[in-house]
């Protein structure tokens, strides 16, 4: 994801010379082909991240669309009163990528892991929330992001990632889900990375002779409501699947969002609401991401089991 990201950077400043990159003292060699194609609109802002934070929103007050990377928790926790502060309050359309999020670094210990950016970020005014699945995705997400007025917030992961569309969305959008199979009994939605864990459930529940839909709900904020709507309506069980704390991430907006519906004036509710997600604990031991996500329940196997079980109830 990262690569692509790093690709699609090049390809926009090359065509918009307002764009900037921003990196914490990551990727260098990655952005080299950026440097070379727009060497006067690359800065490394060191291990400086806060302050990388007020240089971008101060681009973007100034007329350029800056984008500010590096590792996940470094740009988000460590940059709160920033991001609140300089980008949201005056709602500077700065794009902000974490790389790396969830469990990505989970190798790399509790420090490195991000399971509640996306929590604290939609809470800010104005601030859009993304977790793009795959690299596909990525480059749609950032296009969007680039074209938003306003702070937009990307999650993604690092590398290696399984790919899930074929080429980039042409139905793409800010707020807008992507359906990636139909079904009409279990709705899975997935927000970022953990996207093809949540295919491979899909794929055991069929197995067992539910019919399946599976949303790539890349936006966290804005939700995607009328597709809520819709699963809510029809499906018997529609499950949220993340990388990051059942605690305000996609779990906590989907039931937020279905706590709030008028029950005089919307459809009737059918489906019952399963979260997967990591708990309300930090992570003590380190090991790969996969490793990380077994520990936390977020396999194909626990997530076709327990909704197996809650769509046959």
């Amino acid at each position: 994801m990262r690569n692509a990201f790093a690709d699609d950077m090049t390809r926009l400043a090359g065509a918009d010379p307002r764009v900037v990159l921003l990196s914490g003292d990551i990727g260098n060699r990655l952005f080299d082909p950026y440097k070379a194609a727009a060497p006067d609109r690359f800065f490394n802002a060191g291990v400086a991240e806060a302050n990388m934070i007020g240089m971008a929103a101060g681009m973007a007050l100034s007329g350029l669309r800056p984008v500010a990377y590096t590792i996940t928790p470094f740009i988000t926790t460590r940059c709160l009163e920033q991001i609140r502060v300089d980008v949201c309050y005056h709602r500077a359309p700065v794009v902000i990528v974490g790389v790396g999020s969830g469990l990505g670094y989970a190798s790399l210990g509790a420090t490195h892991h991000s399971c509640e950016d996306m929590a604290f970020l939609r809470a800010l005014p104005g601030m859009t929330v993304m977790a793009p699945a795959d690299a596909w995705e990525v480059r749609a997400a950032l296009r969007a992001a680039l074209a938003h007025d306003g702070p937009v917030y990307l999650r993604i992961g690092k590398k290696g990632e399984p790919q899930v569309h074929a080429g980039v969305p042409a139905d793409f959008a800010i707020g807008r889900g992507l359906v990636v199979d139909e079904g009409d009994e279990i709705c899975l939605l997935a927000a970022g990375t953990i996207l093809p864990v949540a295919r491979d459930a899909a794929a055991r529940l069929r197995d067992q002779g539910f019919s399946v839909r599976l949303v790539s709900l890349h936006t966290v904020k804005p939700l995607d409501t009328a597709l809520l709507e819709d699963s809510f309506a029809r499906f018997r069980a529609v499950a949220t699947v993340e990388e990051h704390s059942l605690i305000g991430g996609l779990g906590g907006a989907v039931a937020e969002w279905l706590a709030d519906r008028d029950p005089l004036t919307a459809p009737p509710v059918r489906a019952r609401l399963a979260r997967f997600g990591t708990r309300d604990e930090f992570l003590h031991t380190a090991g790969k991401q996969g490793y990380a996500r077994a520990h936390f329940g977020l396999t194909a196997d626990a997530i076709a089991e327990r909704l197996a079980t809650l769509a046959g109830a």
